[in-house]
């Protein structure tokens, strides 16, 4: 892995448009409750449904009008959703009572040539000292941001090669880095002539810089997250010839063991519903909400399908934020959210 201070003083040079110079957010008043309409519906298929949605939960549309939006992740300190749309190589912002607006431009892919299909960012994720890591899939890197919008460079290479285009990204207590590099961001997929590593891998990038390949058994690796007790990682494939949710235990070092499917797409797919296994999250007590075919599914820890969050158009991506009980969810074209009865991993407990 190579760091090169250089790419700071470029990026500075070629006019990075950030919606806030600084991330920290000057006290202000909470903002008054707004009415949103609501759009979809739930499936319950399962009684226990009714332990994390109340009879009474409804999906509420906050914004729309967007082409790909996906990787996002909830700022508690100035109290914002912010996601990306790689299509746009843009980072957005979303705040109650003020709606969205450009927060970080280019957002993955800052290069001077054409280049086009999902080259901006995609996962995105706060460090233990509030730096925002940012997947650039045109770029082929993961970058850091921090408080005051200075970008270095976070991983760009493995053994000499350059990545695919790093898409998600979840980072452990502990501080290592897991991510999915899967060739999203390259024009031809697979067949790009830019593309330098043979397969798509998962990754562990550890606090000391050393990276390490964990599969590269994986057509097409793309949403990950850990378990709440940080035992288990789940990586979603988006493949259409083989939809599902692989579960790997993880072991003392931080890398992992054989993999198991947790759960397989193929019967929604069959329904005739858009999307393919993107985005995944995880609850306090386990449970799984993966943006897919149809809608998000939620699973109990062992795979079982307990229901489905449906929405129009493909759904991208899920992630908690307020909270902690309230649900994020992104399709093309909208953002949405549902309020919930249980806690998303990484979320302080009431009692705490």
């Amino acid at each position: 892995m190579r760091q090169t201070k250089s790419w700071v003083v470029w990026c500075v040079g070629i006019g990075i448009v950030i919606g806030s110079l600084s991330l920290e957010a000057a006290e202000s008043p909470p903002p008054k409750p707004h009415s949103y309409p609501t759009t979809g519906s739930i499936e319950r298929l399962d009684p226990a449904l009714q332990q994390v949605l109340s009879p009474e939960a409804r999906i509420e549309k906050l914004a729309r009008g967007f082409l790909w939006p996906e990787g996002a992740v909830w700022d508690s300190r100035t109290q914002t959703l912010l996601f990306s749309d790689p299509p746009r190589n843009v980072i957005f912002q979303w705040k109650e009572g003020v709606g969205t607006r450009d927060f970080l431009y280019p957002s993955g892919y800052t290069g001077t040539y054409p280049k086009t299909g999902k080259i901006g960012s995609s996962g995105l994720a706060f460090d233990q000292e509030g730096g925002l890591l940012i997947c650039q899939q045109g770029n082929r890197q993961i970058v850091r941001m921090d408080r005051k919008g200075k970008i270095t460079i976070v991983v760009r290479y493995y053994k000499n090669r350059r990545l695919n285009s790093p898409h998600d990204l979840v980072l452990a207590s502990n501080g290592n880095l897991y991510f999915t590099d899967p060739p999203f961001g390259l024009p031809q997929g697979n067949q790009d002539p830019l593309k330098e590593l043979v397969f798509n891998g998962v990754f562990l990038l550890r606090p000391n810089g050393e990276l390490v390949l964990l599969t590269d058994q994986l057509s097409m690796p793309a949403g990950i997250t850990l378990s709440p007790d940080e035992k288990k990682l789940y990586v979603t494939v988006a493949d259409p010839s083989h939809p599902v949710v692989m579960e790997y235990p993880i072991q003392s070092d931080g890398t992992i063991g054989k993999g198991t499917v947790r759960f397989r797409f193929d019967s929604l797919r069959a329904r005739g519903w858009k999307g393919l296994p993107y985005g995944i999250t995880t609850d306090q007590e386990g449970r799984l909400y993966v943006a897919g075919p149809g809608g998000v599914s939620i699973l109990d820890p062992k795979g079982k399908l307990l229901g489905i969050i449906r929405l129009e158009g493909t759904v991208l991506d899920c992630a908690w934020g307020d909270d902690g009980k309230t649900l994020y969810i992104t399709s093309n074209p909208l953002l949405c959210r549902v309020k919930t009865l249980v806690t998303g991993r990484g979320f302080p407990n009431e009692e705490d």
